[in-house]
């Protein structure tokens, strides 16, 4: 097999042939189809998480096909499609485990970073954490987004409650999938983008944002909630200072920069500032059948395995509309 591998933290991936690997109990070998790129990877990347182990294949956005399976595998079949997302194991029995938030584990395994991912032509993944493509309607490279960015859109669109006006911030990969879930569920939708980013701003509009433009401007109207999914932790008052009262602040990402002093006043009235952590399973399962119903449109720039630094470096630097995705 061919992974593109991580030596040292803020070092470019290089390839490595390795042996095909074996998939022990529990497990499934995966041939990696299609595999997204995140923001978290560029975190990974940058050692802007604490570290983890080093080698490591990055990559948690994979779609593949079963190849193997390990002893003891319940509910896969080989051949078919699954997707693997971030969350790659939990421990099952602390605290958070035991009240349903197993997004919150005290020892969680996840996929890229404490253990090998999809930046490569095959991958073993916990079979517990895969889930079922089959039916999905949508091919390999525009259905792993999903795996990340539209979880994260989901479940941080589930935490704006029943608000109907929305501001998404940074119109990135996960941005312009829950735009479409939003829209779809009769919400409205304003898109700030980096300011000058004609590309995103024209982009949110075509998939329904009634509003477009840069995070430096003030909203044409008032919010009910705003989601960041930009890592700029200067938004947070920004966004703060678009609200309705009673309204809420999402931060989507799982790495922002410091947060600025902000005075009491923009969040007085029951404001409320909120994170996203990771995803359960359930999160996965809700959001997949969902996907099965609406109509999203997946806007990729693909680019060959091989090609995994580019696709890094044009995601640093802003380059990109929607999502890159990564093909063996």
């Amino acid at each position: 097999m061919l992974a593109m591998t991580l030596p040292a933290i803020g070092q470019p991936l290089v390839p490595q042939t390795r042996p095909l690997p074996e998939p022990g109990p529990g497990e499934a070998r995966l041939a990696v189809r299609a595999c997204a790129v995140c923001r978290t990877d560029l975190h990974v990347v940058d050692g802007d998480l604490p570290p983890g182990p080093l080698p490591i294949v990055p990559g948690h956005e994979i779609v593949g096909t079963v190849e193997a399976l390990g002893p003891g595998v319940r509910g896969l079949k080989l051949g078919e499609r699954v997707g693997v997302p971030w969350l790659g194991g939990t421990c099952g029995h602390c605290f958070y485990c035991g009240r349903g938030q197993e997004n919150l584990c005290d020892t969680p395994v996840f996929t890229g970073y404490a253990r090998d991912g999809g930046f490569a032509t095959h991958v073993v993944a916990n079979a517990q954490y895969c889930f079922s493509l089959e039916d999905l309607p949508l091919d390999d490279v525009h259905a792993a987004p999903l795996m990340c960015a539209g979880l994260i859109g989901w479940r941080a669109l589930r935490m704006a409650g029943d608000a109907q006006t929305i501001g998404l911030y940074g119109f990135g990969a996960a941005a312009h999938l829950i735009a479409q879930v939003a829209r779809q569920q009769g919400r409205r939708v304003l898109a700030f983008t980096r300011p000058g980013d004609t590309a995103a701003q024209d982009l949110a509009r075509s998939l329904g944002a009634v509003w477009a433009g840069g995070s430096d401007e003030p909203s044409p109207e008032p919010l009910d909630a705003a989601l960041i999914f930009a890592p700029v932790g200067a938004l947070v008052p920004i966004s703060l200072a678009q609200l309705r009262k009673g309204g809420t602040v999402v931060c989507a990402g799982i790495h922002m920069s410091e947060i600025p002093a902000f005075r009491y006043r923009l969040l007085w009235e029951e404001r409320q500032i909120r994170s996203v952590a990771n995803l359960t399973r359930a999160d996965g399962e809700e959001f997949l059948a969902a996907a099965r119903t609406f109509q999203l449109e997946v806007t990729t720039t693909v680019f060959p395995l091989t090609q995994a630094n580019e696709a890094l470096r044009r995601l640093r630097a802003g380059e990109l509309v929607g999502a890159a995705v990564l093909v063996p």
